[in-house]
């Protein structure tokens, strides 16, 4: 971890889920500090229940029990709509399949988080052009999906994520369909998103390769979390 203080606290977190009669559980009393400004890569194997714990930090999910702080907000407290505002301002999304809207273009796609926000024209434009520059897009702006690369549409997702000015990044699995050049890229961006914006930045993955370029790795296994140590040296 960094010397900074925690921006993600998870305390004594249960998640779990009913079928029937029988408890279903995914998390099971899990515990996590996530500093401002780091790069934390979370690994584990499939239903480990790495997203479930993506979403609750991301305010897209409620534990059942314990709670979420993200900053000075306990988001698992919150209310649909609070946590709806919440996410807009506070939290930037990168998925593995991008998620973008084929029939807009990429500066159409990365301006949708700010009609949200009581923003004019003008100031969304700037706010847009700014975040496709910062992912060396700026010359593609008008292009649709279908018309770039699946390296330049992971690009764009992330240019959509950091529009708004998030100072958390949640990225589940998003080199998880890309070529090993464009996931490297993407990993470079990740990593000037942190050191040069000083976002905090918790990346899910599978990928020993991507795992390496966070700065601390944990791995969620059977609902707890261990040292992910031993998974970097696969491969």
């Amino acid at each position: 971890m960094t010397d900074g203080q925690p921006i993600v606290r998870v305390a004594g977190v249960h998640k779990f889920f009913r079928r029937g009669n029988e408890r279903i559980d995914v998390l099971s009393g899990l515990n996590l500090e996530v500093a401002e400004g780091e790069f934390f890569g979370l690994m584990g194997p499939s239903g480990s229940g790495k997203t479930t714990l993506l979403n609750l930090i991301a305010g897209l999910d409620r534990p059942s029990e314990g709670e979420v702080w993200v900053g000075d907000n306990c988001i698992s407290s919150m209310s649909e709509s609070q946590l709806a505002r919440w996410r807009t301002r506070h939290v930037g999304f990168v998925f593995q399949f991008y998620h973008l809207l084929p029939v807009l273009s990429a500066f159409e796609n990365v301006e949708l988080p700010l009609l949200l926000l009581p923003l004019s024209g003008s100031q969304r434009r700037q706010q847009v052009e700014t975040a496709l520059d910062l992912v060396g897009l700026k010359d593609r702006m008008r292009h649709r999906p279908g018309q770039l690369s699946g390296g330049q549409q992971q690009r764009v997702g992330i240019a959509r994520a950091i529009v708004t000015d998030p100072e958390l990044i949640v990225a589940d699995e998003p080199t998880g369909d890309l070529d090993a050049k464009s996931a490297e890229e993407i990993l470079n961006l990740l990593e000037e998103l942190r050191s040069g914006l000083a976002k905090s930045i918790i990346l899910v993955t599978h990928d020993p390769r991507a795992a390496r370029r966070a700065g601390r790795v944990l791995r969620l296994e059977k609902g707890q979390l261990v040292d992910g140590a031993a998974a970097m040296q696969e491969s």
